[in-house]
């Protein structure tokens, strides 16, 4: 192994040294990456509000431009009709893109929003944008600030944009580095082979509850919720004719990690929220994860009465059992050659 083979004495501070390197220079990147995707936005907002100005566009046709662009770029989760909104105001808060990129477009979009939507001042708007800048803060920060008037509290002048800390260690590096929007741009033209593993999967399983599952009727992919601001994406979903209840189904490629448990008992609980009726029974859950050499399926319930609970289809009440595929049909539709 490698581990035991001698090294120099200095191999360490070299390692360091690299490691650093290799850090800062994503840092460069994945921020050059974030300002083009803030220009993108701002464009996209300049377009929106030229047309609503002279061709009177209303909220209809940007849910429907919203639709149009999710369907053409699936992997992009930024198109929502909030966040169209989102991207209108911004153009009209920063008319001029040169300005705007020389400070707000190297933040994060998410940063961008809370200026948005906590400051109606422009002067203010770019106080905090700079002192976020300079200061490396994250967005909760940055939102604490805003809400105890740090403005008021510091020097009320920033005079230059141009000292902005490269750390890659900050709370913002780390934030741009895993913005959500920053990485689904990046995905749009990335490994074409894992989209098409994952849509082959999402073929299959759609096949597989319709043959095996009676009364499954297909709600949508990539189902979009709007909670408080952010963005939220459920994977499949399907409704039971029959028993009167919604299927959410997270679909991950890989190797299994606890924290998908979580995520899929926040989307039970999500859909139970804002889809459910009265009428409806309880929401259930299917998490999905495959493997070259293994695929892992949970099922997940969700109700008013008890907290969220994960279990082996074994564990499942009858009536549940009835309505869905077992684990060994599932792992089986996961196994694609």
């Amino acid at each position: 192994m490698s581990e035991n083979v001698p090294v120099p004495s200095s191999y360490d501070v070299i390692l360091a040294e690299l490691k650093e390197q290799v850090h800062s220079t994503r840092f460069v990147a994945q921020r050059k990456v974030n300002a083009e995707l803030v220009g993108l936005y701002w464009r996209i907002g300049h377009t929106i509000a030229a047309r609503q100005a002279e061709e009177g566009w209303g909220a209809r046709v940007i849910a429907r431009l919203a639709d149009d662009l999710r369907a053409a770029f699936p992997d992009m989760k930024g198109f929502s009709p909030r966040n169209l909104t989102y991207m209108r105001t911004f153009a009209a808060a920063w008319p001029d893109l040169a300005i705007a990129q020389q400070t707000v477009a190297q933040l994060p979009w998410g940063h961008v929003t809370v200026l948005l939507d906590r400051l109606s001042d422009q002067d203010l708007r770019a106080w905090y944008s700079g002192r976020a800048l300079i200061h490396g803060w994250s967005r909760n920060v940055l939102e604490h600030h805003i809400r105890t008037g740090a403005h008021t509290r510091f020097e009320a002048a920033l005079s230059n944009f141009d000292r902005v800390l490269d750390r890659s260690g900050s709370d913002l590096a780390r934030q741009i580095t895993k913005d959500p929007y920053v990485l689904d741009f990046l995905a749009v033209d990335g490994d074409a082979k894992e989209r098409d593993l994952e849509q082959a999967l999402v073929d299959r399983i759609i096949d597989t509850l319709r043959e095996l599952g009676d009364g499954f009727a297909f709600v949508g992919r990539q189902v979009h919720f709007d909670v408080d601001g952010d963005d939220f994406f459920v994977d499949l979903l399907f409704f039971h004719v029959e028993q009167l209840r919604y299927v959410v189904i997270e679909l991950k490629t890989g190797k299994f990690k606890p924290e998908y448990l979580g995520q899929l008992g926040f989307y039970v609980a999500l859909v139970d929220d804002k889809l459910r009726r009265s009428q409806h029974a309880e929401t259930v859950g299917l998490l999905l994860v495959t493997n070259k050499n293994d695929a892992v399926v949970r099922y997940s319930l969700g109700s008013q009465q008890t907290p969220i609970g994960v279990a082996s289809y074994d564990m499942l009440p009858p009536a549940i059992q009835a309505a869905l595929p077992s684990e060994e049909d599932l792992a089986a539709a996961l196994r694609i050659e």
